[in-house]
């Protein structure tokens, strides 16, 4: 009598293969590639992740380049900068040093010319200063004046002892603080040069004690 056909002893089953051919993928919602060969895809992949990687690698090398670029930009900028002020520096010493020099030169020739000056003040107060002789004077006064020379000693001046030199000394009731009275000899200046005190007489106020 036969039996049904069943599975026999050392019988392995068959494998249950299930192929899911859904279009879009479950799990990230993309639409799947079609069915090719994985070793291929594998390919593909990787030529794709080599191709970001380099041009990563380029992006990263383009920034570090500009980064580079700007940094010696703005160091050469500094350099130019800081040798703009330098030579600014330099021509104003040199033109200030040019000035000192001319301005000295001038103070020697006009200090040797005062004897001459005080000579024609002399004449002029004598009444001796005339014709000729008056315009050369003038002449002189106005040349000496455009190199800077200026004279002062004025009666009524208040004394100022870095620019008066007190020959004599008197108490006086008109006056309230140290006053220049009388002026015996002017005094000369250029600039910011005294070339010599004016020589004045000065009158000092008068106290309550200087009467006893």
């Amino acid at each position: 009598m036969s039996r049904p056909d069943g599975p026999r002893a050392g019988d392995q089953p068959s494998e249950i293969v299930i192929r899911d051919k859904r279009r879009i993928d479950p799990v990230t919602l993309q639409p799947r590639e079609p069915d090719r060969p994985t070793r291929e895809r594998e390919h593909e992949r990787a030529t794709g992740q080599v191709a970001d990687g380099s041009a990563g690698e380029r992006a990263q090398v383009e920034m570090d380049r500009t980064t580079v670029l700007e940094t010696l930009l703005a160091e050469r900028t500094a350099d130019l900068q800081r040798l703009k002020a330098e030579y600014d520096n330099y021509r104003k010493r040199v033109r200030r040093d040019r000035l000192a020099i001319r301005e000295i030169a001038v103070v020697n020739v006009l200090t040797g010319l005062l004897p001459v000056l005080d000579a024609i003040d002399q004449a002029r107060e004598r009444g001796e200063l005339s014709g000729g002789l008056a315009a050369v004077a003038d002449a002189l006064g106005s040349q000496l004046a455009t190199l800077g020379l200026e004279s002062f000693g004025e009666p009524g001046e208040a004394f100022d002892p870095t620019r008066h030199e007190a020959v004599t000394d008197v108490l006086s009731a008109d006056v309230d603080r140290p006053t220049c009275t009388a002026v015996l000899r002017a005094g000369y200046q250029v600039g910011q040069h005294l070339l010599r005190p004016a020589q004045v007489v000065v009158s000092e106020p008068r106290t309550g004690s200087d009467d006893g």
